[in-house]
């Protein structure tokens, strides 16, 4: 070995051992946050803070250098650092003729030992996967699971190994069924299906609209000849009895969706099969509709024309007129694009784009605090991102704070912005805590009914020691603090903060034992931007990793086959990569079922194939 070659080695020694030095230290920094960990992540703990430590060095050419050796890239050093840094230093010490520093014990068996670790954490939290499969399926259940046990015993037979209930949606009687429904198809296959409840938190949206004059349109459908493919319909009901509803419309018609329209009883019950109705409609046109079929409660008419038809316009049938009822004001919304200006009020009103029209748009906002927090040149993201703005000046008004917002993003042809639309605050610290008046009263019923409590807008350690206080308050209340503690706590990672301040919202969470996070992809985008949401999910899935704590990869996971039937070419990809957390999170759709089979049967075939990130060199057939 020449001479230059040994000063190399030494010198990557050199690095490894300082390295370690390091690590010693870190461990003595954060001894006092390591000691407060519950007893089971004592281990995931210290090396979390390891893992941090050495994420926070550009350790890119030590990699290579010791990979040229022969020795380690370190690319796969989250289950337990110190134990691939000692293995390295003993592969250097084996070049220079020093023979392994570091024993056997110390060096072996660390990274199956920390896989260990996390799969009981992941075991703990989430339930027992199917053998052979890398991660859960947890399912969000839609309004409807409450009612149709049915649908909830489809979820469970494609695959679902948790059920999700959205604090946002719904109340407690309806959260209860479900939940009841899901314990009833769990005992009916014999075994267990966890429930775990989201948390909304505050939620910052645009405020009220005015609704609009209360008109609707039957519209047909054209060929580009003009000739009519599809008629006009009109869904006519009678004016039902208090507290009544009218007969619902039939969602398998085909062409533009029949106008629902209510009128007087009498009137309706002269009309049967062939009757024809004459109108005058808004724009003051003749329109002709012939009844073509009857049902109990309603009939079906249809027309050859286009029609805008309101509240009071006269029907006339066999020389018998009425008027119309029941068709709901337009929702109006605000059309903006680059470039133009919009003021967001921290008072409360409700902003009419008719009465405006000409005007800057004046919005107010549903957390008057959010408006305060904002300071000029913060980002302000819409429903979204679909619509960012900055704002360009902030001033007092007799009601309150008012922002000046620039549009500095939005689609070419512009976007809609609605009435209680999300809103996003990057740039701003929000005064707010991470659970409101009512979501502590929800945590009360999830602690009570559910297995797993997801917290959402978790930012920093003070939103951390919120939530743990608030199950602590909870236990006191009870008296059951053993239920509490065997609680799951998620914390949903949401936020440029939340990402930001990870590790030590792992180290915190953790004196919490049964314990997991969740990467909320959809509000993080938004935030982070899309471009970086190729990496943010897995750096966050390697610092879950490293403190040996279940990662739960949520939003948009095979959306377009839950809703369309057909997943397209890059969400199998993008599947198989949400694959690597202990849980993913499948949402709502028509056609979730087989969305649940083909994710299962994805991590059937990748639990032979990778674990986390690493590659298992399992046989490939396809190459004999």
């Amino acid at each position: 070995m020449g001479t230059f070659d040994r000063d190399h080695l030494i010198e990557l020694k050199d690095h490894v051992d300082r390295l370690l030095t390091e690590l010693a230290e870190v461990t003595k920094e954060h001894k006092d946050e390591v000691d407060r960990v519950a007893p089971t992540h004592y281990v995931g703990a210290i090396n979390l803070v390891h893992y941090a430590h050495l994420r926070s060095r550009d350790l890119s050419g030590l990699q290579s250098r010791l990979a040229a050796i022969g020795s380690t890239r370190l690319s796969t050093t989250e289950p337990s650092v110190k134990a691939r840094l000692k293995s390295a230093r003993n592969v250097l010490g084996a070049y220079l003729g020093e023979g392994p520093i570091y024993t056997t014990k110390e060096v072996v068996d660390a990274f199956s030992d920390a896989d260990e670790i996390l799969d009981e954490h992941s075991e703990v939290l989430l339930g027992a996967p199917v053998p052979d499969t890398p991660s859960c399926i947890m399912v969000t259940l839609p309004s409807e699971a409450a009612h149709d046990i049915g649908m909830v015993r489809g979820f469970a037979e494609s695959g679902m190994d948790l059920a999700r209930i959205n604090c946002a949606h719904d109340d407690e009687t309806v959260w209860k069924a479900m939940i009841d429904n899901v314990r009833t198809v769990a005992g009916e296959m014999g075994r267990e299906i966890r429930v775990s409840m989201d948390l909304a938190g505050p939620k910052v949206r645009t405020g009220a609209i005015a609704p609009g004059p209360e008109v609707g349109r039957a519209r047909v459908t054209r060929m580009e000849t003009g000739k009519v493919l599809t008629p006009s319909k009109l869904w006519i009901t009678p004016v039902p009895a208090e507290g009544g509803s009218p007969e619902p419309v039939p969602g398998n018609l085909p062409g533009r969706p029949a106008l629902a329209i209510q009128v007087k009883r009498e009137w309706f019950e002269a009309l049967k099969a062939d009757s024809v109705i004459t109108l005058h409609d808004n724009r003051g046109s003749k329109r002709v509709f012939t009844v073509v079929r009857t049902f109990a409660g309603a009939v079906l008419a249809q027309g050859e024309r286009n029609a805008y038809i309101a509240n009071g316009t006269l029907l006339e049938h066999d020389y018998e007129r009425t008027r119309v009822h029941g068709i709901p004001p337009v929702v109006q919304r605000v059309k903006l694009r680059v470039g133009d200006r919009l003021f967001l009020t921290s008072e409360e009103i409700e902003y009419d784009p008719a009465a405006g029209a000409g005007r800057i748009p004046r919005l107010s906002c549903t957390l008057p605090q959010a408006v305060d927090a904002v300071k000029v040149g913060h980002r302000v993201l819409f429903d979204d991102g679909s619509i960012a703005a900055v704002c360009i000046d902030k001033r007092e008004t007799e009601g309150g704070t008012e922002l000046e917002l620039e549009v500095t993003r939005a689609r070419p042809q512009g976007v809609n912005l609605g009435a209680y639309k999300g809103i996003n605050l990057p740039d701003s610290n929000l005064p707010l805590p991470s659970l409101n008046e009512e979501d502590l009263q929800h945590l009360r019923f999830v602690a009570a009914h559910a297995d797993i409590a997801a917290i959402s807008f978790i930012r920093n350690t003070e939103d951390v020691e919120f939530v743990l206080q608030a199950l602590r308050d909870i236990a006191a209340e009870t008296g059951d603090e053993e239920a509490i503690r065997r609680l799951g706590l998620v914390l949903k990672i949401e936020t440029i903060p939340g990402f930001e301040n990870l590790a030590q919202i792992l180290l915190t969470g953790m004196q919490h034992e049964n314990f997991g996070i969740m990467i909320a992809r959809g509000d993080l985008a938004v935030e982070l931007g899309f471009e970086r949401m190729a990496e943010v999910p897995q750096l966050i899935m390697a610092l879950g990793e490293a403190a040996h704590i279940p990662t739960i990869l949520a939003t948009q996971v095979l959306e377009n086959m839950a809703k369309n039937g057909l997943p397209s070419r890059a969400e199998i990809t993008d599947a198989a990569m949400a694959l690597r957390a202990e849980c993913v999170m499948l949402n709502k759709g028509p056609h979730i079922n087989d969305a649940i089979k083909v994710l299962r049967k994805m991590s059937k075939k990748l639990g032979a194939s990778q674990r986390k990130s690493r590659m298992m060199l399992r046989k490939v057939r396809s190459w004999e």
